[in-house]
C-alpha cells in the first residue's frame, strides 16, 4: 500500500539524556531550597532570590522526566515538529517544551473475528485468522496514520478477505491447485506477505500469520458436506478397482507362468468377471462351487 500524496516519516534517534544525573540535580536544588528557607529572615531579597530559583528548578526539571521500559519508545516532538525517537530504557529527561508519546514495540498478537467472503468459485465460507504485528517504525506509527492499532484491525480483516478470495476452498479434484484447506503453509505465507504490504506504511511487521478457522459457511455447509462425503466414497472405489485389476492380473500371470491351467478366452473373461465382483463387491463373496456332474 503506497500513499503518493502523503510525505512518509522516517524514525530518527532523538537527542534525549539519561535522568539520573538529572535526578542528583534535582535532589540539589530540593536542599537548596530547603536551606533558602530558613535564611529569608537574614538573607533578604538574596534568599527570596534563591528560594525562587529552587523552585523554578524543581518545576524545569520534574517536567522533563519520563521513563521507558523495554521494547517501548518515546516519540519525541516539539510544537508538532518531529524531533526523534528515544528507545533507550530507564529513566530518562528532555527539555521540558518537547513533548513525548509512548508506543509499544512489543510483539502484538490479534485474532480476528470470523468473516464471511466468497472464495474463487463464489462458495461463501467462514473464514478467521491469528495475526503476530509489531512497530518498527515509530515515527510511521504515530504519524503516517491516524490510529495505527485501529488500522492494524481494518488492514488484516481486508488481507484475510483479499487472500480467501483467491483460492477455491477445496480442489475439486484438481490436485495440483492451490486450496485455502489443502495448502495452509502456502495460504499463511500469502497472508502474510500481503498484510505486510499493507501495513508498511504505518511502520509495522507482520511477524506471523496464518488462518485459524475455515469453513463453508451455514448455508452450503449440507450440501458441500455431502459432496465431500460422495468423493470421498469415489475415491475410495477408485483406488479399490485400480488394486482389484491389479490382482487379477497377477492372478492370470501367475496361472500361465507357472502352467497351472490352459484356460481359453472365454474362460479368462468368466474368471476376470468373477474376481472382480468378489474383490469390488462390498459384501463378503459366497461362491459356488461346482463339481462338473450333471
Amino acid at each position: 500500500m503506497e500513499l503518493k500524496s502523503m510525505k512518509t516519516s522516517r524514525e530518527t534517534g532523538a537527542n534525549t539524556f539519561s535522568g539520573y544525573p538529572i535526578l542528583v540535580l534535582l535532589l540539589g536544588d530540593i536542599l537548596m531550597g530547603l536551606f533558602s528557607v530558613p535564611q529569608l529572615d537574614r538573607a533578604g531579597a538574596f534568599g527570596v532570590f534563591t528560594l525562587i530559583l529552587s523552585v523554578v528548578g524543581l518545576v524545569f526539571m520534574t517536567a522533563g522526566f519520563y521513563m521507558l521500559q523495554p521494547n517501548n519508545a518515546a516519540v519525541i516532538t516539539l510544537f508538532g515538529s518531529y524531533r526523534g525517537t528515544d528507545r533507550t530504557n530507564g529513566l530518562r529527561w528532555v527539555w521540558p517544551w518537547m513533548a513525548r508519546h509512548k508506543v509499544s514495540v512489543r510483539a502484538h498478537n490479534i485474532h480476528s473475528e470470523k468473516v464471511k467472503i466468497n472464495d474463487l468459485r463464489g462458495n461463501p465460507i467462514d473464514i478467521a485468522c491469528n495475526v503476530v504485528w509489531r512497530v518498527e517504525d515509530t515515527a510511521q506509527a504515530v504519524f503516517d496514520v491516524d490510529d495505527y492499532k485501529e488500522f492494524v484491525n481494518i488492514q488484516i480483516e481486508a488481507g484475510l478477505r483479499t487472500v480467501g478470495a483467491r483460492h477455491p476452498y477445496d480442489d475439486m479434484g484438481e490436485e495440483d491447485e492451490t486450496t485455502l484447506r489443502g495448502s495452509a503453509d502456502v495460504i499463511n505465507a500469502e497472508l502474510q506477505a500481503e498484510l505486510n504490504e499493507r501495513l508498511k506504511v504505518a511502520g509495522i511487521v507482520v511477524d506471523e500469520a496464518g488462518l485459524t478457522h475455515l469453513a463453508y459457511a451455514s448455508e452450503i455447509a449440507g450440501a458441500m458436506l455431502r459432496r465431500q462425503q460422495a468423493e470421498a466414497v469415489i475415491a475410495a472405489r477408485a483406488k479399490l478397482v485400480m488394486g482389484a485389476v491389479s490382482m487379477v492380473e497377477m492372478a492370470l500371470d501367475k496361472l500361465k507362468s507357472d502352467e497351472i491351467v490352459d484356460l481359453t478366452p472365454d474362460q479368462r473373461a468368466d474368471m476376470v468377471a468373477n474376481l472382480m465382483v468378489v474383490l469390488c463387491g462390498d459384501r463378503d463373496a459366497q461362491p459356488v462351487v461346482n463339481t462338473g456332474k450333471g
